[in-house]
């Protein structure tokens, strides 16, 4: 997108295009601690080394390796097992509760997940160092879950360990929500969610995993702090092509597996709408476009008066495409058994992962027109979706504390800047008993770092964790502390 935004606009005069209205958010003062770089790796690298991975519809698989994993955080962070309350939520899912002095404020929320998904068979050849030995070399701890997310989860808990060994007491309730499944269904989210709702609770922010400090952030090469206001919905279809079947040497004019073929060309053909509405993607380019040269620098400030020319750049890559609206993804196809017989039915599965603009029923609806001309065609969800959550502010007390802490553990001048996450994580089961759901972890991460989550060599730099520490010391001490509204 850099590229193309250099090369789209002529010279404008300033003064035609207003100021920019983004507002950065000012640094919070951190609250940091003397534990030490390499205990943090060591404890790190221990919790790699519990194998804790999920399996979609198998709620207790890998129960032993949880239990385990359960057992560990109990030993090495007791005061908070023994002085947080704990619900179990099931399958290993721990919701942990620090009630705070003042119970008319409303509880803020801290979550991180136990589990990982597996390592690729016939991958594991590819690992520098195998992916559960959590081995500590040339700076990094390696291992699957470094960055998703057991270094999140044990700096977080590092956070509330350290806080409660100085006595610490806060005004609000806070909680932590240790879940079991967010790779495979989040079941363990929803629990948690449905526990708030039972009592009638509603949370003044969720902080979850999604947003990082990026090094090396492509639109600019500089740093920068993307702190997740907003994630994708979740939606699969299925497309189902019927026709009449028989032997192949005397085919219908349309054959189930070619009209199948049909329908997924014009579902791609008739994509959702691309545009910045709905979205933080104009605030985003609001906060990064100090660090963008000349002309580019101009458009990302003035969104409002260059967005469609924004957006005709943004939808030349993948990555900046996916930001503006509802993807779709043909993933799966199935049909006919031999070479000489004519399915009756041919099927696909398509993965829409949808913008906050757009809910299930509106993308339902997008599809099936696309198809409505193909006899014999049908589009019906295929398993169970989510909308994505609504987007959360980028103004006000939350805001303040979550991002200025971001601003505080950054390089001095990096931009906070509001992001799209275009996956979706545990934090969206609360979309209904929370104010903002907000995702960030703080870890200096260069991008290709990040291309390792979920695959070969992933790992976490060991300088990280003392300052992820301090980021979750002074947003849990400054949630606890607040009196802000609720």
């Amino acid at each position: 997108m850099k590229r193309c935004l250099i090369s789209l606009f002529a010279p404008i005069a300033l003064a035609a295009c207003g100021a920019p209205d983004y507002q950065a958010p000012a640094p919070v003062e951190a609250n940091a601690t003397s534990i030490g770089e390499e205990v943090l790796a060591n404890r790190l690298a221990e919790a790699i080394r519990i194998p804790t991975v999920s399996r979609k519809d198998v709620p207790d698989h890998n129960a032993e390796a949880f239990a385990t994993f359960r057992a560990w955080m109990e030993t090495t962070y007791p005061r908070t097992f023994a002085t947080l309350e704990a619900t179990e939520m099931g399958h290993g899912s721990v919701w942990l509760t620090l009630p705070g002095r003042d119970t008319a404020l409303a509880p803020a929320v801290f979550l991180a997940h136990q589990d990982v998904v597996p390592v690729e068979p016939g991958t594991e050849d590819g690992w520098t160092y195998p992916a559960f030995d959590g081995t500590i070399a040339d700076g990094y701890v390696w291992g699957r879950g470094a960055i998703d997310m057991k270094g999140h989860l044990v700096t977080l808990l590092t956070a509330m360990e350290t806080l409660l060994e100085e006595g610490y007491e806060p005004v609000r309730t806070l909680h932590l929500g240790l879940t079991h499944d967010e790779e495979v269904g989040g079941l363990g989210a929803q629990a948690m969610a449905a526990w708030l709702e039972a009592r009638g609770e509603r949370a003044w922010f969720v902080l979850d995993e999604g947003g990082s400090m990026v090094l090396d952030m492509p639109l600019t090469d500089a740093p920068a702090a993307l702190v997740g206001v907003a994630e994708k919905g979740f939606l699969t279809v299925e497309v189902t092509a019927r026709a009449r079947g028989g032997h192949s040497s005397s085919p219908p004019d349309r054959t189930a597996v070619g009209l199948l073929g049909r329908a997924i060309v014009q579902i791609e053909e008739h994509p959702f709408e691309m545009s910045l509405e709905g979205g933080p993607v104009g605030e985003m380019l609001m906060a990064l476009s100090g660090d963008m040269d000349g002309m580019q620098g101009v458009a990302a400030s003035h969104p409002g008066i260059f967005g469609g020319l924004i957006v005709n750049a943004m939808k030349e890559d993948d990555a900046p495409r996916a930001m503006l609206g509802t993807t779709i993804a043909p993933t799966v196809i199935t049909g006919g058994v031999v070479e000489n017989v004519l399915p009756q039915e041919a099927r696909a599965l398509i993965n829409l992962r949808l913008h906050p603009r757009t809910d299930a029923d509106a993308a339902l609806d997008h599809l099936r027109s696309a198809v409505a001309d193909l006899e014999g065609v049908t589009v019906e969800p295929w398993s169970a979706w989510s909308d994505a959550p609504p987007v959360a502010a980028t103004q006000g007390p939350a805001w303040d504390l979550i991002a200025g802490a971001a601003a505080s553990h950054a390089p001095e001048g990096t931009p906070v800047a509001p992001m799209l996450l275009v996956a979706t994580t545990d934090s969206r089961a609360f979309a209904g008993v929370a104010e903002n759901l907000y995702r960030y972890s703080p870890a200096r991460i260069e991008m290709d770092d990040l291309s390792r989550i979920h695959g070969t060599d992933e790992r976490m730099r060991t300088s990280n964790l003392p300052l992820m520490v301090s980021y979750f010391r002074t947003v849990l001490a400054g949630a606890g502390d607040t009196d802000a509204p609720n």
